[in-house]
C-alpha cells in the first residue's frame, strides 16, 4: 500500500523540522515540565533518525502517554478548556513523531502540526505569532510535498510549498473581507474563554494597584484629533468606589442611563480609544464624555459603561470635556453613602481627622488643611509597599509611610470622611506615552492610578490627587520618573533602555495598524465596506453570491497562470516552440492538429537534404513528451542543442 510504504530520512527531517517550528511557540504557554517532556521526544526521535535506529516498544510510548495526561490532570485541575487542551495535543504529536513508523503515521503528525498552529491563536493574535504560525505552516506544507515526491530537492520542495500558501492568499483575502464576521474569541468553552485578561479589578485593597504597575501591557490606546491633553490632565476614569469595609474598597450606589446628566463645557478633547478587552462593563475614558456614544450607558459616577462586558478589542470615538462641572446638584443617598466610614477601625487616622476639623465646618477649608497634613507627615512612594494589618490608613500615615497610590487615596479619602466630608476613591490610568512612530497615546497597565474625590456644595465632585503630594513626578511624567527602585520597574520602564524602547514604539506602532485594520475588521466595517461598493444592507444570501463569484473568478485566473507557467517555464516544449518557429520562418510551419511523427515526416520530405536531422529532432520530441519515462533534464538539454545547431538553407 503507498501510505504504508517506510518514509525517507529527509522526510523524517521535514516533518521534525515542522514539529520543532509548531510548538516552540507554544512553550511561553505551556507548563515547563511538559515543555521539556516535548522537547525531549523530539530530540529522541532525532538521534533515533540519526542513527538510523527503530521506534521505542508501543507499551513504552503508552506508558508515557497515560503519564502525560496524569500530569495534564494535576496541572490544571480538568481535561475540558484551552489550556488543558493544548497540552494533550503537545504531548500527543511528538508521541506520534516518535512512533512513526510509516507515511501513514507521518500525515497523522502533519494534522495535528496543523491544527496546533492554529491553536497558537487561542493566546495571541499579534502578528508576530501570525508570522510564526505562517512558518510552521509552511514547514508542515513542505512535509506533505515531501510526502508525495521523495526524491525532489529540499529547495525544489520549500519552493514548491511556499508557493501553494502564495496561491491561497487571495482566497484567504476574499474569505477575510466577505466571510460574516463573528464576534468573540476563537475559543468558546465558558470556564476559559475569557480568562487571562489582566486590568483594574472593581475592589481595591492596599497592594492591588501596585501589582499591576509590574505590567508593561497594553490597557489602551489613544489617537487624538490634534494635540492631546497635557500629563496633569490624563486622567481615565474607571470603576469609582465608595462603600468601605475598613480594608476594601468597592463600588456603591449609581444610576445608569443613555445620556450623561451633566451639561458639558469647557475645552472638548475629540480621540479613537482602542480599548484592550478586560472582561468588565466600564470603557476608560477621560472627564466627562459627551453624549450620543454608540452602544454605551452612562453612571451616576461619570463612568462611562458598556451594555456588554468588554471581551474584544473595542474602537469607539469619544469627545471628552475635562473642565465640566459635575455632581452640585448630587443625591443625599449619595453623599451620605460618601461620608460613611465603618466602626472601630483607625482609631489614630479618625483622631488626626478631628485635629484637622477642629474649629471649622467649611469643607474647602478642611480639604486644604487634610492636604498641607499629608504633605508634611514625610510619605514615600513605593512600588514595593509592607504588608498592611487591620488597621491599615494608621499603619500607613504612622507606621510605614511607604505606599503606592492606592495607599494615598485610601488614606485621603478616610480622612476626609472622618472629618465629614464627602469623598470617594477613583480608580483608573493616568498619563501615557505617545509612541512616536505613529502618533498615538500608549496607556499601560503599570500606568494605573487611583486618586480621589472631595464633594464642595458650590462646586460639585472635585479632583484631588494625594499621590502627587509625595511624588509630583508621577503625575507629570510617569511612574519610572516618581520611583527611585528602578529595579522594580518593568524592563522597558527603566532608564538607560533607550534602544529598547526605539524598538518597542515600533513594534507596537505595527501592531496598532494589525489591531486596527486585521483584528479591527468588525461586522460595523464589513458592512460600510460593502456598502460603499454598492451593497447596502447585505444579508447572508448577498455574501454567499460575493463569496462564489469571487472564489470562481480566483479559480480562473489562477488556472489560466498555471497554463502560461506550465508553457513558458516547460524547457520540452519550449525547445519544440523554438523548432517549429525555425520551420516557419522557411515555409514549413506545424499545422495544429498534426502530431510531431507525422510532422517531422512532413519536413524530411521537403527539406531531404535534412531529413535526418528533421526526423531524429521531431522522433526525439515525441519519445520525451509521450513516453512511459518523465523527460530526463540531459536528453532535453541535448534536443534543445541540436535545434540550435539546425542549420536550414
Amino acid at each position: 500500500m503507498r501510505d504504508a510504504r517506510s518514509p525517507t530520512p529527509a522526510q523524517f527531517g521535514w516533518l521534525l523540522a515542522a514539529v520543532a517550528a509548531t510548538l516552540a511557540p507554544h512553550a511561553i504557554e505551556l507548563p515547563y515540565w511538559l515543555v521539556i517532556l516535548c522537547a525531549s521526544l523530539i530530540a529522541i526521535r532525532g538521534a533515533l533518525l540519526w542513527r538510523r535506529g527503530t521506534p521505542p516498544r508501543q507499551l513504552l510510548i503508552l506508558l508515557v502517554a497515560v503519564a502525560a495526561g496524569i500530569g495534564v490532570r494535576f496541572e490544571f485541575g480538568h481535561f475540558f478548556g484551552k489550556d488543558p487542551g493544548v497540552a494533550l495535543l503537545a504531548v500527543l504529536l511528538c508521541l506520534k513523531l516518535l512512533e512513526s513508523r510509516n507515511t501513514r503515521d507521518l500525515r497523522a503528525a502533519v494534522l495535528l502540526a496543523y491544527f496546533l498552529q492554529l491553536g497558537l491563536f487561542f493566546y495571541n493574535q499579534t502578528p508576530g505569532i501570525a508570522a510564526l504560525a505562517l512558518a510552521g505552516s509552511l514547514l508542515t506544507t513542505t512535509t506533505l510535498l515531501s510526502l508525495e515526491d521523495a526524491a525532489a530537492r529540499p529547495a525544489a520542495q520549500l519552493r514548491a510549498s511556499a508557493l501553494l500558501l502564495a496561491q491561497g492568499l487571495p482566497f484567504m483575502l476574499v474569505l477575510f473581507v466577505l466571510f460574516p464576521r463573528v464576534q468573540g474569541p476563537l475559543w468558546g468553552l465558558p470556564t476559559d474563554a475569557y480568562s487571562g485578561m489582566t486590568g483594574l479589578s472593581d475592589t481595591m485593597t492596599p497592594g492591588s494597584i501596585s501589582q499591576l504597575g509590574l505590567s508593561d501591557a497594553i490597557a489602551f490606546r489613544a489617537e487624538f484629533n490634534g494635540a492631546p491633553p497635557p500629563p496633569s490632565r490624563r486622567y481615565w476614569r474607571g470603576p469609582v468606589l465608595t462603600r468601605y469595609d475598613g480594608r476594601s474598597w468597592r463600588p456603591g450606589f449609581s444610576t445608569i442611563a443613555a445620556a450623561p446628566r451633566y451639561q458639558p463645557s469647557g475645552r472638548a478633547y475629540e480621540y479613537r480609544l482602542t480599548l484592550e478587552p478586560h472582561n468588565q462593563l466600564w470603557l476608560l475614558a477621560l472627564d466627562f464624555p459627551a453624549a450620543n456614544i454608540p452602544k454605551a450607558r452612562y453612571a451616576g459616577d461619570y463612568r462611562l459603561l458598556a451594555e456588554q462586558p468588554v471581551r474584544a478589542r473595542t474602537r469607539f470615538d469619544l469627545r471628552s470635556y475635562p473642565a465640566t462641572a459635575v455632581g452640585k446638584d448630587e443625591s443625599t443617598i449619595v453623599l451620605a453613602e460618601a461620608r460613611r466610614l465603618p466602626a472601630n477601625f483607625n482609631p489614630r487616622s479618625t483622631a488626626l481627622a478631628h485635629e484637622i476639623a477642629a474649629g471649622t465646618s467649611d469643607p474647602a477649608t478642611i480639604l486644604a488643611r487634610t492636604l498641607e497634613r499629608m504633605r508634611g507627615m514625610d510619605l514615600t512612594y513605593t512600588l514595593s509597599p509592607p504588608l498592611l494589618g487591620t488597621h491599615s490608613v494608621d499603619e500607613f500615615l504612622f507606621d510605614t509611610r511607604q505606599g503606592f497610590c492606592e495607599h494615598f487615596a485610601s488614606a485621603f479619602v478616610f480622612l476626609m470622611r472622618a472629618a465629614g466630608v464627602p469623598a470617594r476613591v477613583v480608580t483608573g490610568y493616568q498619563g501615557g506615552e505617545i509612541n512616536p512612530v505613529d502618533g498615538s497615546l500608549v496607556v499601560r497597565q503599570s500606568d494605573a492610578h487611583a486618586w480621589a474625590e472631595v464633594w464642595l456644595a458650590e462646586r460639585g465632585w472635585i479632583r484631588v490627587d494625594p499621590t502627587a503630594l509625595s511624588a509630583p513626578a508621577r503625575i507629570e511624567s510617569g511612574l519610572s520618573a516618581a520611583l527611585q527602585d528602578w529595579d522594580a520597574l518593568p524592563l522597558l520602564r527603566r532608564p538607560g533602555m533607550d534602544w529598547l524602547r526605539d524598538v518597542r514604539y515600533r513594534w507596537e506602532a505595527l501592531s496598532n495598524t494589525w489591531n486596527q485594520w486585521v483584528l479591527g475588521y468588525n461586522p460595523e466595517r464589513q458592512r460600510d465596506l460593502l456598502e460603499r461598493i454598492g451593497f447596502p444592507q447585505p444579508d447572508w444570501r448577498t455574501l454567499a453570491m460575493l463569496l462564489g463569484i469571487s472564489a470562481t473568478g480566483l479559480m480562473m485566473m489562477l488556472l489560466a497562470w498555471a497554463f502560461a507557467q506550465r508553457h513558458r517555464h516547460d524547457p520540452l516544449d519550449a525547445a519544440w516552440a523554438r523548432f517549429s518557429g525555425k520551420l516557419a520562418r522557411h515555409g514549413a510551419a506545424r499545422h495544429p492538429w498534426e502530431g510531431p511523427l507525422d510532422y517531422g515526416k512532413r519536413l524530411a520530405m521537403t527539406f531531404p537534404e535534412h531529413a535526418e536531422p528533421l526526423r531524429s529532432i521531431s522522433e526525439g520530441y515525441a519519445n520525451l513528451r509521450y513516453g512511459a519515462e518523465p523527460a530526463n533534464p540531459h536528453r532535453v538539454r541535448l534536443l534543445a542543442r541540436s535545434i540550435r545547431r539546425l542549420k536550414l538553407k
